[in-house]
């Protein structure tokens, strides 16, 4: 934690998790807002639905590949400096995919994307574990959750008007702006919060040596795995919204938000369940209600897609609790992890963005081509997904302080 804390950032804990949600918020951006207009994109460009899914893929590959990086360069430069040039390098890749005219241009260009947009993300979070002790840091990410979980939610409706009305390039002239305005607000809000006391070395040997030491520690990858994994039991909808949305439950291209609202209602439900429980029970406890909640409701939405036929009425809402499950549990699940690098937040944050993008990417890329096309296929792979964290958690819940 920054010694100086008190006098780094003054102002209301509000204000500064909304500037923190605002450089999360790139990533539902970027995915959410062109999801309405898949099928546009595809006949414009003269693209296939597996060359559209590489859109995705590209976008998620390049995010986990700089995620390893962009802490560990704000543990040596600074946090301002890694946010501000993530945000030119994303203004840059969003005018580059508006202005693509092929299929192949559209995916360098969301690769590029991918790459810059992580560094908000990544380095917000080091940035609340530095100014803040754990029970305050869990109060303020949940807050940035909460805050962040106003952008999925519009983003959508934002995406599907802009495509009905302007067309999908479009789309791409609005990241453009949403860019500019945070790069703006950014260098003439944002705090530097890393003690030039606490500034690392960036050079090969030392970075090597943190990672391996981070890789090599069960507890930090048991960690990872419990909060990364049972989030792509929810993202598996989100990769898949242009057939589950339209082909499965038959909804419009201006009607998919009613997914993304009650979903990010979840969210932003439990998180903000989350925040208030900061420092009233024991964290090891709330994890365990969290994943209770996502347990459940993925074992109902199993039975239900495998005696009924889908219907958005029961379908979507029973994703958003399981949403609000994983926002009640995933807050606590992080600080744990960044606690196991104490000197070296940034990079601890990098490394878990990374392994929680390279499974995003795996299943963007490989699961939900083969599985989206049957509610039961992605009811039962939301399960599996969600299992995988739930024995990530049993395994290394009696290691971590409760």
């Amino acid at each position: 934690m920054n010694p100086e804390a008190s006098r780094v950032w003054r102002g209301p804990r509000w204000l500064l998790a909304a500037l923190l949600a605002g450089l999360g918020m790139l990533g539902p951006f970027s995915i959410d807002t062109y999801l309405p207009a898949f099928t546009g994109i595809a006949q414009s460009l003269g693209a296939t639905p597996v060359q559209m899914q590489q859109t995705l893929s590209a976008y998620l590959l390049g995010f986990a590949l700089m995620n390893l990086f962009h802490g560990a360069l704000a543990d040596s430069f600074g946090r301002r400096p890694v946010v501000l040039a993530g945000l030119a390098v994303f203004t840059l890749a969003s005018l580059g995919c508006a202005l693509s005219q092929s299929i192949g241009q559209l995916v360098l260009f969301r690769a590029l994307q991918g790459m810059s947009a992580g560094a908000g993300m990544v380095v917000s979070r080091a940035i609340i574990r530095d100014l803040f002790h754990p029970d305050q840091a869990q109060k303020v990410m949940s807050q940035v959750t909460i805050y962040f979980g106003v952008a999925p939610a519009v983003a959508p409706i934002i995406g599907g008007w802009l495509y009905v009305h302007l067309g999908w390039h479009a789309i791409f002239w609005f990241l453009v702006g949403v860019g500019l305005v945070l790069m703006a607000t950014m260098a003439r809000m944002l705090p530097e919060s890393l003690h030039p006391s606490q500034r690392q070395p960036f050079e090969a040997q030392p970075l090597m040596q943190g990672y391996w030491q981070m890789v090599s520690n069960p507890v930090f990858l048991a960690l990872a795995f419990a909060s990364g994994v049972p989030f792509n039991g929810m993202f598996l909808y989100v990769l898949s919204a242009p057939v589950f949305l339209g082909d499965i439950l038959h909804l419009g291209p201006t009607e998919f938000f009613w997914f993304f609202l009650l979903t990010i209602g979840g969210i932003m439900a439990g998180a903000w369940w989350s925040g208030r429980l900061a420092g009233r029970i024991e964290r090891t406890r709330q994890i365990r209600r969290g994943f209770r909640i996502m347990v459940g409701v993925s074992l109902l939405n199993v039975a239900m897609n495998a005696l009924l036929t889908p219907h958005p009425a029961w379908a979507l809402p029973l994703i958003a609790v399981f949403a609000f499950g994983w926002a009640l549990m995933v807050p606590v699940v992080t600080l744990l992890v960044l606690d196991q690098a104490p000197e070296r937040r940034g990079m601890a944050s990098s490394l878990q963005a990374c392994l929680g993008s390279v499974a995003n990417a795996f299943v963007a890329g490989v699961i939900a081509p083969l599985v989206m096309h049957s509610a039961l296929a992605l009811a039962l792979t939301s399960l599996g997904l969600m299992g995988i964290g739930l024995l990530a958690w049993h395994w290394v819940r009696r290691r971590v302080p409760a």
